[in-house]
Parts: structure tokens; sequence; C-alpha cells
């Protein structure tokens, strides 16, 4: 069957992800290669303190995005998009958005890029022996407790940003595993077939006493937070109200099944076929972080440093987090893209080009990148200790100063917390890893890559398929469900989607790893300039 004739008869597949700087939308066909897409550009704000999107951009934002995939779907095909096989939603991880009993949102949306939970986030690590990062919905329902915060007597439910969509579209109350664990921690049955919040954790949160005298009974983990699916269960239908939410126009049909919904991490690791253990992926962008599926348990457990979360079907997986990435560098290439436009007004330079040019300029560095230094922290960055960033750049008196320089420090820096963490994965825990995959714009140039592979001391891939990225990977998970889950997860992706696909791997070159240990010496020592900025500006 062809595209145009699967969408007409509504058996092409949707996965739809918020993305921290945009939220975008896939349709895919039998053989889950994408058809047609849509997006919105939006940005995060800091609001009173707290990284925030408000509510009603999250509705226009979605609204905006399903309208750009029927434009796309229109104009490629000459048809209606009115109906599709199933659907799935995905988002940024993490953070906290309360509603009360009637569904009003308590207070404005705390993203995972918050660091103010820093109190509950040790306080609940002890209490479970267990790494519970700030960014946790749990650490910010905490330590809205520890806080007194009025909100909290309110509470009705807690959703991540995903989850919340879904409720909005399915009327159902529930989270894929993936995204769950990175809730509350999470374990898998003994068969392996379903998955929950660790009730002895549960039980240990909720016998803490400023716990249960919050609210009127209490906080029950059980009640407020959303039930937890495996990828493949079945988690709801598009209700009429949800198909006038998703396309106002009237034109998409209600009853169409969803998925469960899931988190970024969860859609990365289906988009780079990472969910068997040994296998891993990094994602980066806005923030980078890196995941390697585990054959066992860690010997040791490193609050804000390694995390515990899960693939989409409940297996652990160690997970480094870093909240900067390709952020600071964006707003550098915005400032040289001013300049040109300036000097050269009607020039016909082109951002995508200029990236390109300029980041592969940097394989021209100095190994010791001239002396330079940089720091990407447009917010905290928990691993070397921040709560709150500076963005910064240093040079020595007599540092070589050029385009290659500067551009390879940039791309260093993006990988420097990062790299923090994969060290204890590689040199303290021996964890053993077979593959790593790339996906996110610091892959989109073959320097990203390379230096990636530098960073982390080990071979690095990027699949044909890597720009395709977590909307891509949601709908894949929403046809595993369309088509039955009759297979693990794992040997569907490997059948039905990455049989034949094609991907470039770099292996750590011997000068590019020297270079990046000579940065990343100075940028350990360097993190008491940091912290001077963050006291001083």
């Amino acid at each position: 069957m062809d595209n145009k004739a699967l969408i007409e008869s509504g058996n092409s597949v949707l996965g739809i992800e918020f993305g921290s700087t945009r939220i975008k939308a896939v349709l895919i066909n039998e053989k889950c290669e994408p058809i047609a897409g849509g997006s919105y550009t939006w940005e995060n704000t800091l609001d009173n303190g707290i990284w925030t999107y408000p509510l009603e951009q999250i509705h226009e934002g979605l609204q905006t995005c399903y309208a750009d995939l029927k434009k796309d779907v229109k104009e490629k095909y000459g048809v209606k998009l009115t109906k599709f096989k199933a659907g799935g939603i995905s988002a940024m991880m993490h953070g906290y958005l309360a509603f009360d009993k009637d569904d009003k949102l308590l207070v404005p949306f705390r993203t995972w890029r918050n660091t103010i939970t820093g109190e509950a986030s040790k306080k609940l690590s002890e209490l479970f022996n267990f790494p519970v990062p700030e960014r946790w919905s749990v650490s910010h329902l905490y330590q809205a407790i520890l806080n007194k915060e009025p909100h909290v007597s309110k509470i009705q439910n807690v959703y991540t940003l995903a989850a919340y969509i879904h409720y909005m579209l399915t009327g159902e109350k529930v989270i894929g595993v993936g995204d769950a664990s990175g809730m509350f921690p999470v374990k898998l049955s003994d068969d392996a077939k379903t998955a929950d919040y660790n009730k002895a954790y549960t039980a240990k949160f909720e016998a803490l006493a400023e716990v249960k005298a919050a609210g009127s009974n209490g906080i029950k983990i059980a009640a407020c937070f959303p039930k937890v699916l495996m990828a493949g269960e079945k988690a709801g239908a598009l209700t009429a109200a949800g198909a006038k939410f998703l396309d106002p126009t009237g034109e998409l049909e209600a009853g169409i099944p969803f998925c469960p919904p899931e988190g970024d991490a969860g859609t990365g690791m289906v988009a780079t076929n990472s969910v068997k253990a040994k296998t891993g992926n990094i994602s980066a962008g806005t923030s980078v972080f890196s995941m390697v599926v585990l054959e066992k348990d860690l010997k040791n457990v490193y609050p804000g440093i390694i995390d515990i979360v899960t693939t989409p079907d409940g297996y652990p997986v160690a997970m480094v987090h870093c909240n900067n990435c390709t952020g600071e560098h964006n707003y550098w290439m915005d400032f040289f893209k001013e300049i040109i436009d300036t000097m050269c007004p009607g020039n016909e330079v082109k951002m995508g080009k200029l990236f390109d040019t300029m980041i592969m300029k940097s394989l021209e560095a100095d190994k010791d990148c001239g002396g330079l230094l940089a720091y990407n922290y447009l917010s905290g960055e928990t691993i070397t200790g921040f709560n709150s960033g500076r963005p910064l750049f240093a040079r020595a008196e007599n540092a070589v100063f050029n385009i290659a320089n500067f551009m390879r420090v940039q791309m260093f820096a993006s990988l420097g917390a990062l790299r923090a963490g994969m060290d204890i994965l590689y040199d303290k825990e021996k964890v053993p890893v077979e593959s790593m995959t790339g996906a996110g714009g610091y892959f989109k140039t073959e320097a990203g890559l390379k230096y990636m592979a530098a960073a982390i001391k080990a071979s690095v891939s990027a699949m044909e398929t890597a720009g395709e990225g977590g909307p891509w990977g949601m709908a894949i998970l929403a046809a595993y469900t369309a088509a039955g889950a009759k297979t693990k997860l794992g040997d569907f992706l490997e059948k039905e989607v990455f049989g034949s696909c094609k991907k470039t791997t770099a292996a750590p070159e011997k000068d590019l790893v020297e270079s990046f240990n000579i940065f990343f010496d100075r940028y350990m020592k360097g993190l008491a300039i940091e912290k001077a900025a963050v006291e001083t500006l």
C-alpha cells in the first residue's frame, strides 16, 4: 500500500514528542518509515526562579504541531488526516505538574531543568539508598512538602508532561514504565511482564512524618501518580474531547488507540535500537544524557551523578544526565549570524550552513584548544555540584584565540559533565558496553561524532535515522502496541525497524582523545572559576 492510501485508510501511526526546544510529530507507515511530520518551536522561561512552560503554551504547541503535520500530509499526498491506526505521546522526562480534584494546575509546571530540590533529593536518596535526582517528580513533590507550600494540601494528581497530555487525550491516568522511572523508583515483576513503583520505597516515603501530615490523609504515591504500564500494553483511546483538543478543526476521529506515554529517554532508546543489555545510547541536544542497559545492578550508589531508570519494557538503565549541552554554543552561533547579517545585509548564509562550517572548522584546532576554557552552564549542573549556572568563556593571556580553537572548546564544553559521569561507569563499575549509538543535534556533523567518541573513550555510531529522534521512537512504540506486542521489544526493533538500517561509526582517535583529556583536566580544575561566576553574577 502506498503512503497516500495508507493515510486515507487510517493505517499510519502517529508519534508526538514535547522536546525542550521543539514539539515534533511524526507519521510512519507499516515499515516504520517516517512519511510526514510537523513541529512547533518553543523555549522554556525562567519565572520567579522556576524554569517552566505555561500551560496555555503547552496546549497551543500541541495543536500547532498537529496542524503542521496535517498541512504536511495535505501538501505531500493531497489528502486530509482524519484518523490513524495508533498514537503515542512522549515528552521531556521528570518535572512536576500538580493538579487538584478539578484538574486545575496548582503551581506552574516545574521542568527537569530546575535544580531547586537539593534537600529533598539528598534525603530521599539516603532514605532509599537509591539515587533520586533533583529533577525527579518525587523530589519536586517532597521539596514542596518540606517547604510547606500551600498547594500540597490540594494535590489530587501529579503527572509528567507526557502523562498529562495522554490524560487530556484519552482520560487515562497512566504512564509508561520508562517515564515512570523518572517520577519514582520502579520495580519489574519477577516474570518481567509488569512493573510498578517500588513498594518498599513507597512505604518508606509515605511513612515520613511530614508526608503523612500533608493534605487531609497524607500523600499516597499510588493515588496521585499515574498507573505504570509496560511497552506494548493498551493505554486507552482518543476520546471525543481528546480528538477536539488535539485537532480543534473537528476533523480527527475519536476512538484511536494510544500506547503508554513515554519519556524522551525511552524514545531515545527505541530510536537508537538500545533496549537490550550491554547496549547504550547518547542523546545530545539541549541537554545530554547517556544510557547503558545493565546486566546487573551497580555495586554502589552515585546520587547526583548516575541515575537508574528503565527501558520502555522495564529493564534497568544507568543514566548519566547533564542539564546543559548545545544550548550555549547555539547562542554563540546566533551572535555570529548577527555579525554576518550586520556586515552583509541580504546575505544568503543559512544557520544550518553556519553551524556545519564552524563546527567542522574545529577539527583544525590545536591539541590544547589554544589554552581556551568554556562552561556551558545555562542552568545548574548537579554532576559537578552546581545548583545554578553561568555560561563562561575564559582564556590564558598567551592563548591562541581563533575560530578553530574557540569552536572546539565549545564542543568539548558540551561534554565535560558527561565525561565525569561516564568515567565512573567505565572505570569504577566496569559496566560492559557492546555498542553506543548517538542521536540529537550534536551528531549532525562528523566532528560531533568524533568528539563524542573521544570524550567517552568508546566507539559511537550514528544511524541514518538519527535525525528522526524521539517522535519517531514514540511512533514505533505505538506501532509495537498496535501489532499486539507479540515479541519482546528488542526483537521487534531488530526485525521490524533496524534490520537493514545503515550507520556510521567513529572510534576514539588518539589525537582527539589526548585533546579532550587536556581540556577535561583544565575543565575540572577551572570549576572554581565557574563557582566564582555563580557567586558574583
